[in-house]
């Protein structure tokens, strides 16, 4: 379903930037200034460096360099390679000549000279690479031992005599490249495509990775290793620079959502080592966290202050792709130039890696003292397998940062897909809840969890999801906005999603296929699942429970999912007055209920239960109205509308083509009076935001 706005324009426009836009604009670029080199970068640009599966298209589309014809592309956050590249050109050099700057892409008609390849063409691994033999150690067989013996000279005996040094030793990734199959061939082999995923993602590391080479044409597309990470004094060189904080003068005052969301928070850091398979952070921006130093996040916080037009003093979100990884890392150097793992976290935290999080709470017990500042919320998501590593992280965010409401992720409850997700199960989830619940006590606070889910992930077969639709009805969770796992591009999970094969591990002939859910139909089951309580989904919810033999499930009682069929949905069968249904309706072919001005929410049937929008909650907390923290950092509720009840509709935000956020719901709470911060995850998969428990009904918004 294409999405008809876009948070990127005044006025929440769709339809103002051209599909593609990477490609079209560089075109316009070329056609009006010949001579002019073209480099092309950031996220779209980005996530398409080598041959990638497109969702639009729902096909194998080559490197984006090559269909744009740009002259080079530029990866990740790029300010070194930009650097790089700028000097060199203003030098004197041309764009044709510069090949071998890290983190950049070129088209070349053969390998680098010098450079030693591995074909890496088929599932068979590629061989070990010769050592460079040393010319200190080569002998002389034409020197006989007799020989040596008669031409030695005694008469210096007592002069020193120069040593020579070995050269030093060479990684074994030291100019050498890895041959990828050809585009051509990814398009049509799905197993070699997984294969060059994983190799793809295995050479990721800015120390030892190698190039990639990958034919397109006539011509080959060549991916240089990564950028070396920026250090901390870079990281703060680039975000002092003089922002202006505002959107260009040109847009006058009119909204422009993208800005509304992220003009009181900050970026604290950069990249991501917890490796989710739907994410593409780190196919962006890399595994190694770049952090800030206090004083420059500091800075920008009081720069925030005195710059931001009606800012009311509280301060969004402190994080970045995950809030809490803020200098952590590899503690041992040696470990770090060789690794190759997907996550530094899953399936376990590696012994290398640091949990400590006191440079964290330091800095949020600084930033709580500047002057004019009276909230600071915590808005990224809670990598919370990390966070229960160092209970002091947690009890300080409980404490002082949480809003009413905290989101964090376990995406599912069951094994099968959260594996694929490379995500923790739900036990870790339950110690994190379990010190949630009983550090806000402590301060005498009722807060809650949002927890996000996926529906339709790689990996979920349909009994996967009725087992999580029931661990929401048994506590009580009523999910508001809800999204189907959407694949992008370079993702793992996209990869999954491509060929059904686990490219996470690797990749053999006989491997088995994975349960990817790709039908419509059942793609809106699984949507449908998750909003359980919703009276658009019982149709198609009752007719799976039929036919998979679980009629039990269909009834009124606590354990049951959905109600048995009512007698006004009967009556209307019978007289072919279908009612809305929505877009999970078997029988409906009215537009599902999008949540937009204008379409009308479906009444509650009579004789049925009336699903009202319940808050976040977990069972045994007390039924509450909407409590939070607003804007302006005050407690904030609203009264149950008593008026016209609401049933919930399919609210769902649409999807993008680009790289999905690791948590893609930025809609309010409703009935809250809160509303929910936005991440700052530039890449991954759509979420789920929710509301659970009894509380009492709350208004509902028809504004998406």
């Amino acid at each position: 379903k294409l999405r008809h706005d876009d948070a990127y324009t005044a006025g929440d426009i769709g339809g103002k930037r051209p599909d593609r836009a990477v490609l079209d604009y560089t075109q316009r670029c070329k056609q009006a200034y010949k001579e002019v080199p073209v480099v092309i970068g950031g996220i779209e640009a980005s996530l398409r460096r080598i041959a990638h599966y497109d969702y639009w298209s729902d096909k194998v589309r080559g490197s984006v360099l090559p269909d744009s014809k740009a002259d080079m592309l530029i990866y990740g956050n790029a300010e070194r390679p930009l650097i790089q590249v700028a000097h060199r050109l203003a030098s004197g050099e041309s764009i044709k000549d510069i090949k071998d700057v890290r983190g950049t892409a070129v088209m070349l008609k053969e390998p680098l000279p010098t450079w030693k390849g591995i074909d890496s063409r088929t599932l068979d691994t590629p061989g070990k690479i010769e050592p460079i033999i040393s010319p200190y150690t080569e002998i002389d067989e034409t020197c006989s031992k007799q020989d040596n013996e008669d031409v030695i000279d005694n008469s210096d005996a007592d002069v020193a005599k120069p040593i020579v040094m070995q050269a030093p030793k060479q990684m074994p990734w030291h100019e050498t490249y890895i041959r990828l199959p050809d585009m051509e061939t990814v398009k049509k082999d799905k197993m070699l495509y997984a294969h060059t995923s994983r190799v793809f993602h295995l050479e990721t590391n800015p120390i030892s990775s190698r190039a990639l080479i990958q034919k397109h044409g006539a011509r080959e597309v060549w991916l240089n290793p990564p950028a070396a990470p920026l250090a901390e004094g870079e990281m703060d060189g680039v975000f002092d620079l003089e922002y202006a904080r505002v959107p260009h003068p040109s847009y006058g005052d009119e909204k422009i959502p993208a800005y509304d969301m992220i003009k009181t928070s900050i970026n604290i850091m950069r990249g991501c080592f917890g490796g989710c398979s739907f994410c593409s952070i780190t196919e962006h921006e890399g595994r190694v966290i770049q952090s800030r130093s206090e004083d420059s996040i500091v800075k920008e916080m009081e720069a925030i202050r005195d710059k931001v037009p009606g800012f009311t003093g509280v301060i969004s979100d402190l994080g970045g792709p995950t809030a809490n990884m803020y200098k952590l890392g590899c503690m041992s150097e040696k470990a770090e130039a060789t690794c190759r793992r997907l996550s530094c976290i899953f399936p376990t935290i590696c012994k290398h890696m640091d949990t400590d999080h006191t440079p964290t709470i330091n800095l949020y017990r600084r930033a709580r003292k500047v002057p004019g500042i009276k909230k600071i919320l915590i808005a990224s998501g809670v990598r919370y397998d990390l966070a229960i590593e160092d209970p002091r992280y947690v009890k300080e965010l409980v404490q002082h940062h949480v809003g009413g409401y905290l989101k964090i992720a376990p995406e599912h409850t069951e094994k099968s897909p959260l594996d694929i997700m490379m995500k923790p199960g739900m036990g870790t989830y339950d110690k994190f809840k379990e010190m949630f619940d009983r550090f806000s006590a402590e301060a005498g606070k009722k807060q809650y969890l949002i927890p996000y889910f996926i529906s339709a992930h790689p990996g979920t077969n349909d009994k996967d999801m009725l087992t999580l639709a029931l661990w929401l009805k048994q506590y009580k969770f009523k999910l508001d906005q809800v999204q189907n796992f959407y694949p992008s591009p370079l993702a793992n999970a996209t990869a999954v999603y491509h060929t059904e094969l686990n490219s996470l591990h690797k990749v053999r002939e006989t491997d088995e296929k994975v349960v990817v859910p790709k039908g419509a139909r059942q793609r809106r089951l699984h949507k449908a699942l998750l909003r359980y309580h919703d009276p658009a989904n019982w149709p198609i919810i009752r007719e799976f429970l039929l036919k998979t033999g679980n009629r039990h499930l269909i009834g009124r009682g606590p354990k049951q999912l959905v109600p048995p069929e009512s007698l006004a949905e009967k009556q209307a069968q019978r007289s072919n007055a279908k009612p809305h249904l929505g877009k999970g309706g078997a029988n409906s072919k009215n537009k599902p209920n999008t949540g937009n001005k204008g379409v009308k929410q479906q009444r509650a049937q009579p004789g049925t239960k009336q699903f009202t929008n319940a808050l976040t909650k977990h069972t045994g907390l007390a039924p509450q109205e909407g409590v939070g923290i607003n804007e302006h950092g005050n407690k904030s509720g609203n009264k149950p509308n008593r008026k016209k009840p609401a049933v919930g509709g399919n609210s769902s935000a649409n999807g993008s083509n680009n790289a999905n956020s690791s948590k893609n719901a930025n809609g309010s709470v409703k009935g809250s009076g809160f509303k929910k911060p936005s991440g700052s995850r530039p890449g991954g998969a759509n979420k789920s935001a929710n509301k659970g428990g009894q509380g009492q009904q709350a208004k509902r918004s028809n504004k998406r």
